[in-house]
């Protein structure tokens, strides 16, 4: 596939806004970006690429969030969140939109919590699949596509590099908030926790990574994954970590016409 440029974009929670950094920072450059796959929060921002909002579009809707326009409390027998305003936060702005209709192809991972199968979801409604993929089981209700009870496609593949690979996309640049994250020692148990997720994450991707042309792994040190006052903050992270690896894209100065431009 000559010339394709394939994204895939992990899951981190918050973290994940380091990938509108990244985002701004190929439009910049004049990159354009053919094949995106997503995972969690890279599944809802990759979405909203895939359909014509810009990185820098993407970022100003990003501050406006607030957790109200996410979830409420809704608690049932599979989780004590409802991700319907989330669905509906998304609609407002892709409207009923298909997955198959993007302008480039796309692909999002989420997991069917009933089998444990990843399912790769490269059609279907945008608003419901990408929030799908971010459903983090035992906090919030799965979503139900299909017949299928689908939740975090962390579970099955955080760095969603194989659809690019199926794809046989030319040149394929993966972004994980996991990888290049360095840790402190914990303070108390929630820290526990959050080191030991962000390390498994971590590693898991580690293997995948073989397969990718450019590897972008901002430092978020410090970061919360549920701070929305650090998306500013995470933005440029990303921002600075993807100029950092151009030269390795394109293999020009960074100051230089994109590959497409």
């Amino acid at each position: 596939m000559a010339g394709s440029l394939g994204l895939a974009l992990s899951g981190g929670a918050i973290l994940g806004a380091a990938h509108i950094g990244v985002l701004k920072a190929l439009d910049d450059q004049g990159i354009r970006v053919t094949h995106l796959t997503g995972t969690s929060m890279g599944a809802l921002v990759g979405s909203l690429y895939a359909f014509g909002f810009s990185g820098a579009k993407i970022e100003a809707m990003a501050e406006e969030l607030r957790w109200p326009d996410v979830t409420r409390f809704h608690p049932s027998r599979l989780g004590l969140l409802s991700m319907d305003r989330l669905v509906k936060t998304l609609r407002d702005r892709v409207g009923e939109a298909r997955i198959e209709d993007a302008p480039l192809s796309l692909a999002l991972v989420a997991a069917d919590i009933s089998t444990g199968e990843k399912v790769v979801l490269r059609e279907g409604p945008v608003a419901e699949s990408a929030t799908a993929s971010a459903c983090v089981p035992g906090v919030f209700i799965p979503m139900e596509l299909d017949g299928r009870l689908l939740v975090d496609g962390g579970l099955v593949e955080n760095l969603p590099i194989s659809p690019l690979q199926a794809w046989g996309v030319e040149t394929i640049v993966v972004v994980d908030v996991h990888m290049g994250r360095t840790y402190h020692r914990p303070r108390n148990f929630i820290e526990v926790l959050s080191n030991a997720l962000d390390i498994a994450l971590a590693n898991a991707a580690r293997p995948k990574v073989t397969g990718a042309d450019v590897v972008v792994t901002p430092d978020l040190e410090g970061f919360s994954r549920s701070e929305m006052q650090d998306i500013p903050s995470l933005v440029e992270e990303g921002y600075r970590a993807m100029m950092a690896m151009m030269e390795d894209l394109r293999g020009e100065p960074a100051d230089s016409p994109g590959i497409n431009g």
